[in-house]
C-alpha cells in the first residue's frame, strides 16, 4: 500500500514538472515585449493555459480570462532569455565538475532569467542524461539543446569532446552512430587552425570535408553551427553551407564586404563577447562576483577561488591581455553587423545564468540599443536554434517560457536583472526550490 501511495506521489510530481496539469494564468496591465522588435504594448492582458501562451489582449477588452489572475500594474512582461552557446561544467573532463555542479549551474541559468540553452558541446555521459531529465520533468533546468561530441577534424579545435572525421565515406559510420546514439538537436563543427593570440597553429578541417558533412547532417534533419573565429574562416563556412556561426570574428575588424555578406545571408550567429572579456573581468574586478546572481549561482568557496587562484591566473596569463584588446574589436563587428540587418543571438560559450545577463550588458557596450539586445537575446536565439515556430517571443501558440519583470528593460538592460518571475511551458518558478550552489533563495513570486 505504501508502495504505491509513493508511486502515485511521484507520479504527480512528475505531471506537475512536465505541465500536465500546469495552472492558467491571465497576467493583466502588463507592459509587453514581444521579442519581434514591435514597439512595447502597454495595459495588455497575456493568458497562459497549460503550457502554452493562448491569448493576447488589451486590458479593457479582457472578457472574463481563465485561471489565476495576475495584476501586473507597473511590470514588464518578455519572452524567457536564451543563451544559444554554453558549455555545460565538466565539458572536457569531469576532474572538477560533479553531478551537483551541473544541476545548479542548470538552476542558476533559471534563477537569471534563461529558460533555454543549447550547449555547444560536451562529453555525451554529462550533457545527454541531464537533456533527457529536463525533457521528462525530472529537474528543475531550462529547456536543453545539444551537440553531444562535436564534429572536428584530427588534431583540430576542440578535438578533447569530438568525434574526428578525416574522410567523409570512411568515417560516415561514426556520423551515423553519433547521429543514432546522441540524437544532437544541432551539430557543432570546428573550422579553426589558431595561431593567433597567444596559440599555436593546429590542423585545419578541409573545406570539401566540410561540405559534406554539413549536408549529411542536413540530410538527417539537423542543423549546423560552426566554430568560427576570422572573416575568412565565417565566409569559408557559410558558403559551405552552415545554417549558423558559433561565434562573431574576433580575430580583427570585419570588412564591409562580410558585413554586406551577413546581411544578405540573414546566417545568425552567437555574440560570445562575455568569454573573452571575463578574464580581464575577473583580473581587474573581482568584486563582480559579489554581485546578488553570481552570490546565488556560485558557492561562497568557489567564489573566493575565483577571486584569488583562478584571478593570479588570468593575470599572469598573456590571453587574457588579448582577449581584453579583442573583446572591443568583437562588440564593434557584432554592432556593424547588426546594424546592418544581419541576425546576432545572445551566446556566452559560459555555464551560468549571470553570465548570459552580462553579455546582455556587453551587447548594450557595443552600442546596440537595450531594446533590440531584448530581441538579440529571445526571438534571434529560437531562430537561430531553428525553434522559432515555438520559442522565442510572447505570441499566443508559443510555449510559455515567460519573464515578469519590475522595471522598464528597454530603459535599462540591468533591469532584466529584476525579475519578478520566471515561468516555464506555465510554471511559475519556485526559486526556493532551485539547487543553487549559493544555497536557498527567497521565492521572488508567490502566485
Amino acid at each position: 500500500m505504501k508502495k504505491l501511495a509513493l508511486l502515485a506521489a511521484c507520479a504527480a510530481g512528475l505531471a506537475m514538472a512536465t505541465g500536465a496539469h500546469a495552472a492558467s494564468y491571465a497576467i493583466e496591465h502588463v507592459t509587453l515585449i514581444d521579442g519581434l522588435g514591435h514597439a512595447p504594448q502597454r495595459d495588455m492582458t497575456v493568458e497562459v493555459e497549460g503550457d502554452k501562451i493562448t491569448a493576447i489582449t488589451p486590458s479593457v477588452l479582457a472578457k472574463s480570462p481563465k485561471g489565476k489572475v495576475i495584476d501586473a500594474h507597473g511590470k514588464y512582461l518578455m519572452p524567457g532569455l536564451m543563451d544559444v552557446h554554453i558549455h555545460l561544467h565538466g565539458g572536457v573532463d569531469n576532474a572538477t565538475d560533479t553531478a551537483e555542479s551541473r544541476t545548479a549551474a542548470l538552476a542558476s541559468y533559471l534563477y537569471s532569467g534563461v529558460t533555454t540553452v543549447y550547449d555547444a558541446g560536451n562529453q555525451v555521459g554529462n550533457i545527454l542524461p541531464l537533456r533527457a531529465a529536463e525533457r521528462a520533468g525530472k529537474i528543475l533546468s531550462p529547456r536543453i539543446f545539444c551537440t553531444g561530441n562535436l564534429i572536428t577534424y584530427p588534431g583540430s579545435h576542440g578535438s578533447g569532446m569530438a568525434v574526428t572525421v578525416s574522410d567523409f565515406e570512411k568515417d560516415r559510420d561514426k556520423l551515423d552512430k553519433q547521429i543514432a546514439e546522441q540524437q544532437p538537436d544541432i551539430i557543432k563543427l570546428t573550422l579553426e587552425e589558431e595561431g593567433w593570440g597567444a596559440r599555436p597553429m593546429i590542423t585545419l578541417m578541409p573545406e570539401p570535408l566540410l561540405r559534406d558533412i554539413i549536408r549529411y547532417y542536413n540530410l538527417h534533419g539537423i542543423r549546423t553551427t560552426i566554430h568560427i573565429s576570422s572573416e575568412l574562416r565565417a565566409e569559408e563556412a557559410i558558403f559551405a553551407g552552415t545554417d549558423s556561426l558559433a561565434h562573431p570574428v574576433i580575430q580583427g575588424p570585419v570588412s564591409d564586404s562580410f558585413v554586406k555578406l551577413m546581411a544578405a545571408k540573414k546566417t545568425p550567429f552567437a555574440s560570445t563577447l562575455t568569454i573573452g572579456e571575463n578574464y580581464s573581468r575577473l583580473a581587474e574586478h573581482p568584486e563582480f562576483l559579489d554581485q546578488p546572481l553570481y552570490a546565488a549561482s556560485f558557492s561562497p568557496a568557489d567564489r573566493q577561488t575565483l577571486k584569488t587562484k583562478v584571478r593570479a591566473e588570468y593575470q599572469a596569463r598573456m590571453w587574457t591581455a588579448w582577449m581584453k584588446l579583442m573583446t572591443p574589436v568583437a562588440e564593434e563587428n557584432v554592432r556593424k553587423v547588426w546594424a546592418a540587418g544581419g541576425v546576432v543571438a545572445a551566446g556566452t560559450d559560459q555555464s551560468s545564468g549571470p553570465a548570459l545577463q552580462r553579455e546582455l550588458e556587453l551587447l548594450v557596450a557595443a552600442g546596440i540599443k537595450p531594446f533590440d539586445v531584448l530581441t538579440i537575446a529571445t526571438h534571434n536565439g529560437a531562430v537561430l536554434l531553428g525553434k522559432a515556430d515555438t520559442l522565442g517571443s510572447v505570441e499566443p501558440g508559443k510555449m510559455a517560457d515567460l519573464l515578469l519583470l519590475n522595471a522598464d528593460p528597454t530603459a535599462s538592460i540591468e533591469n532584466v536583472k529584476n525579475i519578478a518571475f520566471v515561468m516555464k511551458g506555465g510554471e511559475i518558478i519556485d526559486e526556493s526550490k532551485l539547487p543553487m550552489a549559493g544555497g536557498p533563495q527567497r521565492r521572488r513570486w508567490t502566485p
